[in-house]
C-alpha cells in the first residue's frame, strides 16, 4: 500500500498544506484564540454588579447592631459601594413590611431585602427576597460576614475566648499534595488543571479544523473533476492513504508548534506565574500526547475524506459528518467534566475508548499518574479501530470518489460496499 505514488500524493498535500493561509493563520491564532477566550470569561467573573441597595432585618436590636458593624467593615460592601438599611421588626411586622416595599423591589430601586430570623442563630437559614433571588456571586460575597456574625451570637454567652471563636468562624482550607511511586510528595497547585484546559481546547480546535479542511478537500476536488485526472495514475485507496497521512502530519506539525511553544513559554526565566499556578510539563507526556494525537487524527481524517467522498457538496455532507461531530464534542465535554473530579468512574473507561481517548487522556494524564498499561492501551485500542475501520472506509471511498449527480441514499452507499 505504502509505495512512491503515496508518498508523492503525501508531498502534494504537505506542499498544499504546510505553506497555506489557513495553516499559518490556525497556528498563529489558535494560542492566542484560548488566551482571549479565557481572558474574556474571566474578565465577565470579574465584572461585578456595583452600587446596588439592599435592606437587611432581624428580629433581635443586638444582632441588627452586630451586622451592621461588620458589613460597614466588609471590604465587598466598599469596594461596591453596596448600601445597607438596617431594620429590626417582628415576623409579622416584617410581611406587612416587604408588601408595602413590593413595588420598589419589582422596579429594581431596592435590590433585596435580607430577612435574618431568630431562628438563624440555631439553624443558619436566612431568606433573601429580590426580583433575581438566585444571585451566586453575592451569596458568596454575604456567606462569610453573616456566618462571622451568626457564630459571634451563638458563642456571645458562652466561655470561650476571642482564638476559640476565630477558629469557629474560620472557614477550612485544603491544600493538595501529590502522592506518587516515583516522586518524592509535594504540594500541587493549580497549574495541571489550567495545562489540562490547554490540551483539551487545542486537541478539539484541530480534530475539528483539520478533520473540516480534509472534507472540504475532498468535496472539492470530486466536484471539480480534479480527482479524476489524479485517479488516472494513482489508486483510490493509494489517493485515500496519501491524503490521510498529508493531512495527519499537518496537524501533527502544528500540535507540535503549540505544545513545545507553550513547553518553551512556562520554563523561560521571564515567565513568572504564582506557585499555585506553575505549569508542570514533562517532555515525555508531550511526546505521548503528540503520538496519541496522531493516532487518533488519522482515524477522525479518514471518516472525514470518506464523508467528503461519498458527498458533492458540504450542505448535503453535513448529514454525515454529525456522528463524527459528536464523536469529537462529546470527548470534549467529558474532558472539561474531569478537571473536578479526575476520579470519576466514567473517566478511565472515555480514557480508553477509541475515539475518545484521543482528547481524554491528555487531560487525565496532566492531573493524575495514569498506569502505563492505560497509555499503551489507548493507543493500541485506536490502532486497532483504524484496522477495522479502514478497509470499510476504502470500500466506499474508492466507489463514492467517482460519482457525481445526485445525493446518494444511505442504502446505496452501504450497497457500495459490496462492489
Amino acid at each position: 500500500m505504502f509505495n512512491y505514488r503515496v508518498l508523492a500524493i503525501i508531498k502534494r498535500e504537505l506542499r498544499e498544506r504546510l505553506f497555506s493561509k489557513a495553516f499559518i493563520t490556525t497556528t498563529l491564532l489558535i494560542p492566542g484564540l484560548i488566551i482571549v477566550i479565557f481572558g474574556v470569561q474571566a474578565l465577565l467573573y470579574s465584572a461585578e454588579s456595583k452600587n446596588l441597595n439592599f435592606e437587611l432585618i432581624t428580629e433581635n436590636e443586638e444582632l441588627t447592631s452586630a451586622f451592621m458593624t461588620e458589613f460597614s467593615n466588609a471590604d465587598f460592601v466598599k469596594e461596591k459601594h453596596y448600601v445597607f438599611l438596617y431594620k429590626t421588626m417582628t415576623r409579622d411586622e416584617f410581611k406587612k413590611h416587604l408588601e408595602e416595599i413590593r413595588s420598589k423591589i419589582v422596579d429594581e430601586s431596592l435590590t433585596g431585602v435580607i430577612y435574618v430570623p431568630s431562628t438563624a442563630l440555631k439553624n443558619k437559614k436566612i431568606e433573601y427576597y429580590s426580583k433575581s433571588p438566585q444571585n451566586i456571586a453575592l451569596s458568596r460575597e454575604l456567606n462569610g460576614p453573616v456566618n462571622k456574625v451568626l457564630v459571634d451570637a451563638y458563642f456571645m454567652n458562652k466561655t470561650l475566648d476571642p482564638e476559640e471563636l476565630e477558629f469557629a468562624r474560620r472557614g477550612v482550607d485544603f491544600t493538595g499534595f501529590k502522592v506518587s511511586e516515583e516522586e518524592q510528595i509535594k504540594e500541587e497547585g493549580y497549574g495541571n488543571i489550567v495545562l489540562a484546559y490547554a490540551f483539551t481546547f487545542l486537541l478539539y480546535m484541530s480534530l475539528l479544523i483539520i478533520g473540516q479542511i480534509t472534507l472540504q478537500s475532498v468535496i472539492e476536488e470530486k466536484s471539480n473533476k480534479i480527482v479524476e485526472i489524479v485517479l488516472s495514475s494513482v489508486e483510490p485507496k493509494e489517493l485515500m492513504t496519501g491524503k490521510i497521512l498529508g493531512a495527519s502530519i499537518t496537524g501533527l506539525v502544528q500540535m507540535g508548534i503549540w505544545l513545545f511553544t507553550i513547553m518553551g513559554v512556562v520554563s523561560s526565566s521571564w515567565m513568572t506565574l504564582p506557585a499555585d499556578l506553575v505549569l508542570e510539563i514533562d517532555t515525555n507526556v508531550v511526546l505521548y500526547v503528540l503520538v496519541n494525537f496522531f493516532i487518533g487524527l488519522v482515524l477522525f481524517i479518514g471518516l472525514f475524506a470518506t464523508v467528503g467522498a461519498i458527498f458533492d457538496n458540504p450542505q448535503d455532507a453535513s448529514s454525515g459528518t454529525l456522528p463524527i461531530m459528536m464523536l469529537i464534542i462529546i470527548p470534549f465535554f467529558i474532558a472539561f467534566s474531569i478537571m473536578e473530579n479526575p476520579n470519576k468512574p466514567y473517566a478511565e473507561i472515555a480514557s480508553l475508548f477509541p475515539f475518545s481517548s484521543v482528547i481524554v487522556m491528555p487531560a487525565r494524564m496532566t492531573l493524575i499518574d495514569v498506569p502505563t498499561w492505560q497509555l499503551i492501551a489507548a493507543i493500541l485500542i485506536n490502532i486497532l479501530t483504524i484496522i477495522a475501520i479502514f478497509p470499510v472506509a476504502g470500500k466506499i471511498y474508492r466507489v463514492g470518489i467517482l460519482i457525481t449527480g445526485k445525493k446518494p441514499k444511505w442504502s446505496e452507499v452501504f450497497r457500495w460496499l459490496r462492489q
